[in-house]
């Protein structure tokens, strides 16, 4: 074999081969780890409010311009994430424009609407309100994950009501292979030329926003090469039992809660970081709410914005009507209704203030291998799939 041919097969293993979920997982919670030892956790929710923010600071519904896209750290998040997708899906020929059928269309609408009200009641989504609550020993990440098994159940029958009842066939592909060498050139120019732009800047936070972009970029690259969902991780059990998905996820989230367990007690993260004031109320029925939607939509927080990076329509869709209804509605509930301070949907609980970091790992660990265990049982048994 030449030399030539082996740098092949590495471009076709790293950049084209779609990764397992196991492996996606692995490597999203080292990611996930480094983001939190760099600078901040990983959110997704923050970044699409201020986006949100600035079309209603343009029309005039805002009175004061929220912080700029570019040197807002949730902001940053999410705009690597996007790119990092857009690369994976550009150097594997996988780019291309897709605008769905008419009633995905409209399901794109009603679905971002709710995911918006859903993360605002929680203060977050499937990665802020679950995934890294629960990394950051919040009890409220255990309320939101079984809100969203509970939604995903909802959308699941919703689904199975729509085929029966309604057709969603169609939709256009706008094919882009012929380009998408040039595109994925153009997107690691930009990913170079925004890391060298944050790391040489005189922003107080340069550094740091520079490595979260890099750190964002490789998250969002790693979900779409292994097509990590945790849309697919909550429903497949359910619709067709299937359940590697859920199990890569569980896997990630029990190594992304060891390393933060480890961050945290050796004072490099701040303890109370990512603990809202949501449990019990606000995670569990903004879980219900966001399952239930995202499963319409087709993606969650995190998989709305790397199948954006790829081209979907449906999301882009999703993704703006989110945007703009969690920014209203968390304008409302932080300064009209002030229920935060209020309790109205809860309070903030650290779990290892009431059970110590060690008691607090074990009941985080034991829910996350109920969870592996029981996706594992009822995908060999079929005893809570409702699909087709």
């Amino acid at each position: 074999m030449s030399f030539k041919d082996t740098l092949k097969e590495l471009y076709d293993a790293v950049f084209r081969s779609n990764y397992s979920p196991i492996t996606g997982g692995i490597l999203l919670a080292l990611l996930v780890i480094l983001l939190e030892m760099w600078y901040r956790p990983w959110g997704i929710v923050g970044g699409l409010r201020n986006w949100g923010e600035w079309v209603l600071y343009g029309i005039g519904f805002l009175e004061e311009a929220p912080p700029h896209p570019f040197w807002f750290s949730s902001s940053v998040l999410d705009l690597g994430l996007i790119l990092g997708a857009f690369l994976s899906a550009t150097l594997a020929q996988e780019f291309g424009i897709r605008i769905p059928p008419k009633l995905e269309i409209i399901k794109g609408i009603v679905a971002g609407i709710l995911m918006g009200i859903g993360s605002a009641l929680a203060q977050g989504c499937n990665v802020g309100g679950f995934y890294m609550a629960i990394a950051n020993l919040s009890a409220s990440g255990i309320a939101m994950m079984l809100g969203l098994m509970v939604g995903v159940f909802i959308g699941v029958k919703y689904l199975l009501w729509e085929i029966e009842h309604f057709s969603s066939q169609g939709g256009v592909e706008i094919s882009t292979k012929k380009i998408n060498p040039l595109l994925g050139l153009i997107a690691l120019f930009i990913l170079f030329y925004g890391i060298y732009a944050y790391f040489t800047s005189d922003n107080e936070n340069g550094v740091k926003l520079g490595g979260a972009f890099l750190l964002t970029a490789g998250i969002g690259f790693i979900m779409h090469r292994s097509r990590l969902c945790m849309v697919n991780a909550f429903r497949e059990p359910f619709l067709s039992g299937e359940a590697t998905m859920a199990k890569g996820v569980a896997l990630s989230l029990f190594l992304t809660t060891l390393g933060i367990l480890l961050i945290k007690m050796a004072g490099i993260q701040e303890a109370n970081v990512y603990v809202t004031p949501t449990f019990i109320w606000g995670s569990l029925i903004g879980g219900i709410i966001f399952g239930a939607a995202m499963v319409v939509a087709g993606g969650c927080g995190s998989g709305s914005l790397w199948r954006v990076g790829e081209g979907q329509v449906k999301l882009m869709i999703v993704v703006i009507f989110f945007s703009l209804t969690n920014a209203i509605l968390r304008y409302y509930l932080d300064n009209v209704w002030e229920v935060w301070d209020k309790g109205i949907f809860g309070k903030a609980v650290y779990l290892p203030d009431i059970f110590g970091y060690g008691g607090a790992f074990i009941i985080l660990a034991i829910i996350i291998l109920l969870w592996y265990l029981f996706v594992d049982w009822n995908e060999k048994t079929e005893k809570f799939v409702i699909g087709l």
